[in-house]
């Protein structure tokens, strides 16, 4: 599949709604629970995704697009979300996401994104230039592997009760 604008606001629209679906309303136990060590939990991926919608994405678009000749990205700290306040109720950290979300998507179709502008390059810090439909394919494809994970840390949570059926659930495997 090659990169196109529509389709790939189809899957940025619809990711807090999957999140609203999935996440709203569990216990603790499935959204604050991790994978062990190193690892995120549902609730600490969607603060990342807040993260990332204020300060990554359509904030680096708007480097890319701009008149300015330094398209250095700022660094994106991937860790934020750690070390903000892990007591904001989850329902609020969903409401947030989505409300930062829609409003990054109109300004994304207000950008009236054309085949040269999809061109348009900036630099990241640490991997160097990439052009706009990179950075956009990769906030589609990052929303996916971040929904990926979630599924797959919470169903990481029941991995000791399955009993013999582990061995047909690839999901526990990874």
């Amino acid at each position: 599949m090659t990169f196109d604008i529509d389709k790939s606001i189809e899957i940025l629209e619809r990711t807090p709604l999957v999140l609203e679906m999935l996440l709203d309303g569990l216990s603790d136990e499935w959204t604050k629970n991790n994978e062990g060590p190193k690892s995120w939990s549902p609730y600490e991926i969607v603060g990342h995704l807040i993260h990332g919608e204020k300060t990554d994405w359509v904030t680096r678009a708007k480097v890319i697009l701009s008149e300015s000749e330094n398209k250095t990205f700022i660094p994106f700290d991937r860790f934020a979300q750690l070390q903000t306040n892990q007591q904001t109720p989850l329902k609020d950290l969903l409401k947030a996401f989505k409300e930062l979300r829609d409003k990054n998507l109109e300004e994304l179709k207000a950008m009236q994104i054309d085949a040269a502008k999809l061109r348009m390059k900036g630099v990241h810090p640490e991997l160097g230039e990439a052009n706009l439909k990179e950075l956009l394919s990769t906030w589609v494809v990052h929303d996916l592997g971040h929904i990926s994970q979630i599924t797959r840390v919470m169903a990481k949570q029941y991995k000791s009760e399955v009993g013999p059926w582990e061995a047909y659930l690839g999901i526990l495997k990874k």
